[in-house]
């Protein structure tokens, strides 16, 4: 075991005297030492109930034979850190998330690992640490919560309805009233936010992955099935260190193709396009963002799950969850390893009944294409994204006139200052990985242009990202970033943009000596935060297009 190192020997005295001195008896001294790593936070609704989890993870751990020491990971709420100076925070804790991970499981030859998490950036810098360690893991996800209830029935969704709730105020179009109860209701309690946003769509794909048991990325986090998922997940991790297997057995290139087909059958957030890049890459997998956009033409959209559709995690769950998209996709999967020890293909056989009218055969799709669209040509030459499966038809392809904002703010500002206009094509730049820094999400904007009613007739595009709660004609992601003198940061007020999706088009209408001359004119701005560790960030970050990595080279 690899615990031996800091357990056996004479010169390991010292050691053994630390360890017994947390309490660990000398019974115990012998059994697999598993970490489980925790984010519970008081801050964030998706990690409250993780005490209750935790309890639930150590119990099974001791089943198992094992022996368990919690340590804490830190945690962001996207919405909470949403339109000021926080988001900035956001993704860079990803990378944070997985240097602690690596770097207490090796200072303390942890023989294997639970990681117990569940919101936006946590889960994948959680993945990105295990692919980088490859010591066997076990993922648990707290679940998501439970839709609110307001009035004459109506289910509300903390991302979508909040955020849009304001501009729909600033409208004219619901009073204080309904604000305040929509307020009172989108969050009932614990969990993450109830659509398939980037919390959620981030523990499908995890289940997809093979990285977690059947359930664990559907089951609502106020369950008792999340909890017996908890038990079982902590026997199993000693079953994996027994026999040795490990992180990058299961995630293969086939599993993640799996898990960006899940993605696109169920319409999901584009910000997993990052994460997905990110993970494969501590891997050791070759995952090109070209692929993303191959998969999309050649798998349908099978699900209409919030916030751009009609259904919430609740109901993806009882209509048979990540199993039930599996199988309805069929041939179109690929076989793969599973920590539970059946395959991939196994286990998408073993399901039996699924509810049709929310998990479509594909026979019945609910588009011809996937969720996401990767878009190409002068204005994003490495690439940008858009959820296609949140723009209506009318928006498929649109021409408008560039109006350029260098910040989130100065976009808002004109935005909720009725400054923005249909046949508009709004352009914030300098929100990049290194521009932001921290390629802050755009739901403010987003959800603004959604609520004052512009979703037809305005385009956002940007080189930041987008909560998974985004909908609309908003193409984010635009490689390279302004910061590093890409197209966007060429943009001048009044150019007329070309966006078309069918054909993967992204589009400056201006010719290259133009564009040449205003490149010979370009410098570089001013960093928007020149101290703490964001600004060593910005040095090292790269573009969305290689998944927002960080790289001395």
């Amino acid at each position: 075991m690899r615990s031996d190192t800091i357990k056996k020997g004479l010169e390991r005295t010292p050691h053994r005297a630390l360890i017994k001195g947390t309490g660990v008896p000398e019974s115990e001294m012998g059994k697999p030492f598993i970490g489980v790593a925790t984010s519970f936070t008081d801050l964030i609704p998706g990690h409250v109930g993780m005490r209750d989890l935790e309890r639930f993870i150590e119990k099974g751990v001791h089943t198992g034979g094992g022996y368990s020491f919690f340590f804490g990971i830190p945690g962001v709420c996207d919405g909470i850190a949403m339109g000021h100076k926080g988001m900035h925070y956001s993704l860079p804790t990803r990378e944070l998330i997985a240097d602690m991970i690596e770097s207490v499981a090796e200072a303390h030859r942890l023989d294997g690992l639970v990681l117990l998490t569940n919101c936006d950036k946590i889960t994948p810098g959680m993945l990105m640490g295990a692919a980088r360690l490859d010591i066997p893991t076990i993922v648990v996800t707290a679940g998501p919560m439970m839709s609110g209830r307001g009035s004459a029935g109506r289910r509300y969704s903390f991302v979508s309805d909040t955020f849009e709730a304001m501009a729909r105020y600033k409208a004219g179009v619901i009073d204080e009233k309904e604000l305040k109860i929509c307020e009172d209701n989108a969050c009932p309690g614990m969990g993450s936010c109830q659509g398939l946003f980037t919390a959620n769509t981030m523990a499908i794909l995890t289940e997809t992955l093979g990285m977690s048991l059947p359930r664990c990325g559907t089951a609502l986090a106020v369950s008792a099935l999340k909890r017996r998922i908890a038990f079982a997940s902590g026997e199993k991790i000693v079953e994996l260190v027994q026999k040795n297997v490990t992180p990058r057995q299961i995630m293969t290139r086939a599993a993640f193709e799996n898990a960006i087909r899940v993605d696109l059958a169920l319409g999901g957030s584009s910000n997993t396009v990052l994460h997905l890049l990110a993970i494969a890459r501590e891997a050791g997998v070759e995952l090109p963002l070209e692929l993303f956009d191959q998969l999309s033409k050649e798998t349908p959209q099978i699900a209409s799950m919030n916030p751009a559709g009609d259904y919430f995690m609740e109901d993806l769950d009882i209509a048979g969850g990540v199993l039930g998209v599996l199988k309805q996709l069929g041939s179109k999967i690929k076989d793969n390893p599973t920590v539970l020890g059946l395959s991939t293909l196994q286990l998408a056989a073993s399901i039996e009944n699924i509810d049709e009218q929310v998990i479509h055969p594909l026979s019945n799709p609910v588009k011809q294409e996937g969720g996401i669209a990767v878009l190409f040509g002068n204005l994003a030459p490495k690439g940008a994204v858009v959820k296609q499966s949140g723009v209506s038809a009318a928006m498929m392809q649109f021409t408008g006139t560039a109006r350029c904002f260098d910040s989130e703010e100065s976009a808002m500002a004109a935005l909720m200052g009725g400054k923005i206009k249909a046949g508009d094509c709004v352009v914030i730049r300098y929100e990049g990985p290194k521009g932001g820094p921290g390629m802050r999400e755009m739901l403010a904007p987003t959800a603004t242009l959604m609520g004052l009613g512009l979703g037809d007739s305005v385009a956002l595009i940007t080189d930041g990202r987008f909560s998974g709660g985004t909908r609309g004609p908003c193409v984010g992601h635009i490689s390279p970033e302004a910061a590093e003198g890409g197209p966007i940061a060429l943009v001048e007020e009044g150019d007329t943009i070309v966006l078309d999706i069918p054909a993967r088009r992204l589009e400056l209408k201006v010719d290259e000596k133009t564009l040449q001359d205003r490149l010979s004119k370009w410098r570089a701005p001013e960093p928007k935060i020149k101290t703490g560790w964001l600004a060593r960030y910005a040095k090292v970050v790269k573009s969305a297009y290689t998944g927002a990595i960080t790289s001395a080279d």
